[in-house]
């Protein structure tokens, strides 16, 4: 009987704490609805104090006041190191790209692995956490408040006793001497604010500019745009981005609902049908559909416009590109106002003051991220750092729409890619780290920019504390082993979470779509499914293939392949056949051959395999995934050049 009782007992007290947790969890879903609405004040800007006398010597330099910059000054401090903080722009607040550049709306990495009640709890799981964590939990949101986060940046660095921040460097030059076959970085020679020079020693610098000015002065070897992909030339857009104002609650309510729109408290994203506007200069500049990030004083920001031919490297350039962006953004603003009733009673409120510059310098490293790590959604025995964010590669011209390459799941960001070839004492963090320009697109992203700088500051320390370069550290499994258990004791992540590997890496022409996909030939889009490996390959698509694969690879494939197909107009459209398949690619790679003998040519050679030939289930119809195998032998085979 009395067991009976507290049976009973029991059921009933489950049965009352299950209904407090849904009346809770009712509660946080009711709450939802109104969570749209902000009551906050935009705070002003922190000023921010220079330090006045600057030390001949620092345990660390770290060079750009940039989310990056920042987490690697505030990482090495805590780590115990005498840390000097230089900023050579003409700033006033820090954060740089995400404040001064008006990039409020974060591209977040967030875990494959969702614990269920965080949705409940409007939250989200980010990889890495740590520092970046720690500055996110004292934002807005998706979006941020540009004040909010140049303040919460000014105060973790200001209680960093050991950070000394200068800002208004005039001029910072590496100061180098032959260490074996590299050079050493031992220190800056800088022009402060009020042009006296100071030569600064340092035992390890970390370049945290947007463009690895350091690393470039100090003769590290780069890449520039998609160099490395054979398009040398072409220059990723750029943004201006523009504010509107008189956003109230009411007003940021009226877009909820609407069609095709993602919406939250601070972001929202979408108006596909935005890219109708009719810019003044095609050639200069467009808008894509909306991302626009909310602030504290009803204003919005909008990073949607795309600004062509900018040269990162050429400050003249950069200055045309703004003034072209300052001109059309209260266009964009009228043609807004006039097409979508809910921004019709919003003002144009002005731009960022300046360019948001997505691509520049790629520096090579011990190691550089490549999109079959991506791709695989591969892990590294040194990862000090995690990304998931989609590989979003923007236009370079009008015509061009941009691509999202894929939707990895979790790829780790090794310690190596931050240790330039060349030069010794220096790190590299941010977008111009060591990744190739596709993966690139991904890794960019600044939340992962402040995980590997939050690992460069750490791992400094672990180097001076052994008494040796973090070129060595990075050659090191145990000391790697000992950065990432001091990472995590740090508060980052480095668990590699349990996902199901993608569909694509099980097709057999998957070697083929790695080969293709690295030099931009194909796309698998947000869904991962885009590839169409058993598609139909046309002629002229197959022509179009062959001219991408010849400038990736011009020193290789010297030939052209238009003259298999310069009476064959009316059939580009038509089917690719093995034989005119095997014709096209002998002529680029250079070969005099003919269409009967052009197959024959490249199996003797051992350029293209019977293997392949033999997986192939319709030599009379090639299906995409057959073509990229032939890419991917003949580069092999012929010429060593394996994407992996």
């Amino acid at each position: 009987m009395l067991k009976t009782k507290y049976k009973m007992l029991t059921i009933v007290a489950l049965a009352f704490l299950m209904l407090i947790g849904c009346y809770y969890l009712y509660k946080f879903k009711v709450a939802s609805i109104d969570r749209l609405s902000i009551d906050r004040v935009q705070a002003p800007f922190t000023k921010v104090e220079s330090v006045e006398t600057v030390k001949s010597s620092y345990d660390l330099i770290v060079v750009g006041t940039d989310p990056e910059g920042i987490m690697a000054a505030v990482s090495g401090a805590r780590n115990g190191l005498k840390v000097l903080l230089l900023e050579g722009r003409d700033r006033d607040i820090l954060g740089g790209l995400m404040t001064l550049g008006g990039l409020n709306t974060l591209d977040l990495n967030y875990s494959p692995n969702q614990p269920w009640y965080y949705r409940y709890l409007h939250k989200s799981k980010f990889l890495n956490e740590g520092l970046f964590q720690e500055w996110f939990d004292q934002v807005e949101g998706s979006s941020v408040d540009t004040h909010t986060a140049a303040n919460v940046f000014y105060q973790m660095i200001k209680q960093e006793q050991n950070i000394d921040l200068l800002m208004h460097v005039q001029k910072m030059e590496p100061i180098l001497q032959q260490s074996g076959e590299n050079m050493q970085l031992t220190g800056l020679a800088i022009t402060k604010p009020d042009g006296a020079t100071e030569k600064v020693e340092a035992k390890v610098v970390i370049d945290a500019s947007q463009d690895a000015d350091i690393a470039a002065a100090s003769g590290v070897p780069y890449s520039i745009g998609r160099q490395d992909i054979g398009e040398g030339k072409a220059k990723m857009a750029a943004t201006l981005v523009f504010r509107m104002d008189h956003v109230t609650n009411e007003a940021w309510r009226n877009f909820k609902g609407l069609e095709g729109l993602g919406l939250d408290s601070t972001s929202i994203w979408g108006f596909g049908d935005a890219r109708k506007y009719p810019p003044s200069d095609p050639n200069k500049v467009k808008i894509r559909s909306l991302n626009i990030g909310r602030e504290n004083n009803e204003t919005i920001l909008f990073n949607t416009m795309q600004i062509y031919g900018v040269d990162p490297l050429d400050p003249e350039s950069v200055a045309r590109g703004m003034e072209v962006g300052k001109k059309e953004a209260p266009l964009i603003v009228d043609y807004l106002k006039k097409t979508y009733p809910e921004f019709a009673n919003m003002n144009y409120a002005g731009t960022a003051s300046e360019l948001y510059i997505r691509e520049s310098r790629h520096i090579y490293g011990e190691y550089r991220l490549t999109l079959a790590d991506v791709l695989e959604n591969r892990d590294k025995w040194d990862a000090i750092a995690y990304g998931s964010y989609d590989v979003d590669i923007q236009s370079i011209n009008y015509s061009d729409v941009g691509t999202i390459m894929l939707s990895p799941m979790q790829y780790g960001v090794p310690f190596r890619s931050l240790v330039p070839l060349k030069v010794d004492g220096l790190l590299v963090v941010g977008r111009s780290a060591s990744f190739d320009t596709i993966p690139h697109g991904s890794a960019r992203v600044i939340p992962l920019g402040m995980a590997t700088a939050e690992a460069a500051g750490a791992a400094a320390s672990l180097a001076i504390s052994n008494d040796m370069t973090v070129r060595e550290l990075s050659q090191s499994t145990k000391l790697i082993s000992k950065l990432r258990k001091k990472l995590v004791k740090q508060g980052m992540d480095l668990t590699y979470e349990k996902f199901d590997q993608p569909a694509y890496m099980k097709h057999k022409d998957y070697k083929g779509l790695v080969t293709a996909a690295s030099m931009y030939m194909t796309s698998g889009s947000y869904s991962n499914e885009a590839w169409d490996l058993d598609g139909t390959m046309s002629i002229g698509r197959y022509l179009n293939k062959l001219r991408t694969l010849k400038k990736a690879h011009p020193d290789q494939f010297p030939g052209f392949p238009d003259g298999a197909v310069k009476d064959m107009k009316d059939l580009l459209t038509g089917p690719l056949t093995l034989e005119q398949a095997g014709y096209m690619l002998a002529l680029t790679a250079g070969l005099d051959t003919t269409r009967e003998t052009a197959l024959k040519d490249l199996v003797s050679r051992g350029w293209i395999s019977e293997e392949i030939i033999g997986q192939m289930l319709n030599v009379e119809e090639l299906t995409n995934g057959d073509t990229y195998m032939m890419f991917y032998d003949i580069l092999k085979n012929g010429f060593g050049i394996v994407y992996e």
